[in-house]
């Protein structure tokens, strides 16, 4: 089973950017909404942005709005999660897949590896 590639992470100071990628996905999934979710020890995982991959019409969790922004190129069957002045409780695993809605996380199959996002003080 093809699973999604998450890329992009690191560990960066306080404030800086970070752009991570994710790929293939419409090739995956028979879905046209997608999303990043991001996943801390000990506690459960979230939905931070999803994406209209028909539209490209967008939605991002208060935490992140203003700093954050995601984005596909169809072409390539990617996409993307643009993160400005990051902070430390964005630390995180960041994973993409699909999205069915942010109470259905657990229902969700075909997770990739993930990418480690560490922002420090």
């Amino acid at each position: 089973q093809v699973q999604p590639a998450e890329s992009g992470g690191g560990l960066v100071q306080a404030g800086g950017s970070l752009r991570l990628s994710c790929t293939p996905l419409r090739h995956i999934f028979n879905n046209y909404e997608m999303a990043w979710y991001r996943q801390t020890p000990g506690k459960e995982r979230e939905v931070v942005a999803a994406i209209d991959w028909r539209s490209g019409r967008s939605h991002l969790v208060d935490s992140v709005k203003g700093r954050f922004t995601i984005f596909r190129d169809d072409a390539k069957d990617t996409m993307y999660l643009q993160m400005n002045s990051l902070k430390p409780e964005d630390t995180a695993i960041y994973y993409c897949n699909e999205f069915k809605g942010a109470l259905d996380i657990a229902e969700l199959t075909n997770w990739g590896q993930g990418t480690q996002v560490t922002g420090s003080s």
